[in-house]
């Protein structure tokens, strides 16, 4: 599991040990060469008479950059750097300067620019040391214009490798927002921990592979917890409940499934589908006796009888214009709420239309499954000034917003899944671009149906789990359409399909 945590914390954790003399910076930019030098070698065989080029700004990590590159200059790599503010880090500049490396002072000739990112992108690696987490906003004044023209300039073949340190410069360290020119690095390397921005879109296309390089630092015993959390292959399959010989399909978890209808029966087959792979002990369907028969067809283990179940998924392919259907998943969520007196209250997976008929407060229990539009629609339904531009460009404020308005766990659907519930955040890159496809949500939610059917009393005493499976899900999803199809389309019945195999080898992982 990767922790991210905020700038405040960062800096918090960085305090006592800066004050007690330890070198974090040294620390930082000695990881930082070495992981270049391990980089070069991987591209071009040698790190001797490999051209570095280093973009410096004013801060720490303009520092990072320049004692980074001494050291790669005491070790045979020619080292350029670029500066754009006169205000840069002395010790750095010394270090660099005493190594043999050269030094461009773009500041006192701006007109250069474009002559000198020219230059930065014609060797083997550019290091983007421009800001740091202590910056807001877009990059400005010199800095923009640089990474302007070093993203103009690139393009030619081979383009050089490029290394962010701590984080690509002009992105939100907290939140992921991007406002301006952010240059898109191969390789980001951050100190200390990961820092929410890195892991949250639309920042995190800019990324590229992160590497977290300890120095030092440390969270025990803060009154914080992490701003946000991204799991791996690992916690999940550790994590998944394996059944043993006294288990059954009540023990296992029954799915109550209210999907499609005769003009989208295709929606329920695919959850159906998704509940039944993932392993739910039972999935009962609720639904015109059409559709019950188009499950059926593909799925015969479905049950269309009335009976006890352990969580819900609601509103897969519910259009405005079908009461009965409407009427089902409200009697559904009613039965999740606990408001029936038949079993006690079970979670809910509220998916598309399902999230219409929601009545806050919710139980945190209930997980809606939006993509930006839908949630950008919930959040207008409850006042907020928000499109699905909005969301794109925030998605941890708006989930976070959203779980604050309805009381629910909020599953922000995207390229980066985005998770928020009472317990945290969660920020889920699994999937690989391919599944933005038609009927991907519907398995989704029946993969996190049977999910949280087979943890259904749990979640209800402990809330806070909601969110730990609903990004658990994100991810077994996400590897599912890996599966189906490497590297080329998949449709959402392969990614059903798949999910056999995928549990088995998560679960073989742990």
């Amino acid at each position: 599991m990767i922790e991210a945590w905020s700038t405040a914390d960062v800096r918090a954790a960085e305090a006592p040990l800066l004050e007690a003399g330890v070198p974090l910076m040294e620390r930082a930019a000695f990881a930082l060469a070495m992981q270049v030098l391990a980089d070069l070698r991987a591209r071009r065989r040698h790190a001797r008479g490999a051209r570095v080029a280093l973009l410096v700004g004013a801060g720490n990590n303009g520092g990072d950059a320049l004692h980074a590159g001494a050291v790669l200059a005491r070790r045979g790599v020619g080292v350029t750097a670029v500066l754009v503010s006169e205000r840069t880090h002395a010790g750095g500049l010394v270090a660099l300067r005493s190594a043999g490396g050269h030094v461009v002072e773009l500041f006192a000739d701006p007109s250069r620019t474009a002559a000198v990112a020219a230059g930065a992108v014609s060797g083997d690696v550019v290091l983007d040391g421009l800001v740091g987490i202590g910056a807001r906003g877009a990059l400005r004044g010199a800095a923009a214009d640089l990474v302007t023209a070093v993203t103009d300039a690139l393009g030619g073949a081979p383009a050089p490798w490029i290394v962010a340190v701590d984080l690509p410069s002009g992105i939100g360290a907290d939140d992921g927002t991007v406002d301006g020119p952010v240059l898109p690095a191969g390789r980001t390397v951050t100190f200390g921990a990961a820092k929410p921005g890195l892991l949250l879109p639309p920042a995190a296309r800019t990324v590229g592979e992160l590497t977290v390089v300890d120095i030092g630092l440390t969270f025990e015993g803060t009154q914080s917890a992490p701003a946000l959390r991204q799991l791996d292959a690992r916690d999940v399959g550790g994590a998944w409940p394996v059944p043993g010989p006294a288990d059954h399909k009540y023990t296992r978890g029954v799915v109550g499934l209210v999907a499609g209808t005769p003009t989208y029966p295709g929606a329920a087959v695919l959850a159906a589908s998704a509940a039944v792979r993932a392993g739910a002990g039972m999935v009962r369907y609720r639904g015109p006796e059409a559709v019950g028969h188009a499950v059926l067809a593909v799925r015969p283990e479905v049950v269309v009888a009335h009976g006890r179940v352990q969580s819900w998924v609601v509103g897969p392919g519910l259009p405005t214009d079908d009461e009965g259907q409407r009427d089902r998943s409200r009697g559904g969520l009613a039965e999740a709420r606990g408001d029936t007196g038949a079993h006690g209250a079970v979670p809910a997976v509220v998916d598309a239309g399902g999230m219409d008929l929601l009545e806050p407060p919710c139980p945190p229990w209930f997980v809606l499954t939006p993509h930006a539009g839908e949630l950008a629609t919930l959040l207008q339904r409850h006042g907020e000034r928000a499109d699905r531009r909005d969301v794109e460009a925030a998605p941890l404020r708006w989930a976070r917003r959203a779980h604050e308005l309805t009381g629910a766990t909020v599953l922000l659907k995207g390229g980066v899944t985005v998770v928020v519930g009472p317990g945290g955040a969660f920020a889920q890159a699994d999937a690989p671009a391919w599944l933005s496809t038609a009927g991907a949500g519907d398995v989704l939610a029946g993969l996190l149906g049977a999910m949280l059917a087979a943890r259904s009393a749990d979640v209800v005493e402990r809330p806070a789990l909601a969110a730990d499976i609903a990004a658990a899900a994100a991810l077994v999803h996400g590897h599912a359409a890996r599966r189906a199809n490497p590297g080329g389309p998949v449709a959402a019945l392969d990614v059903a399909e798949a999910l056999p195999a995928t549990v088995a080898e998560l679960v073989a992982q742990a």
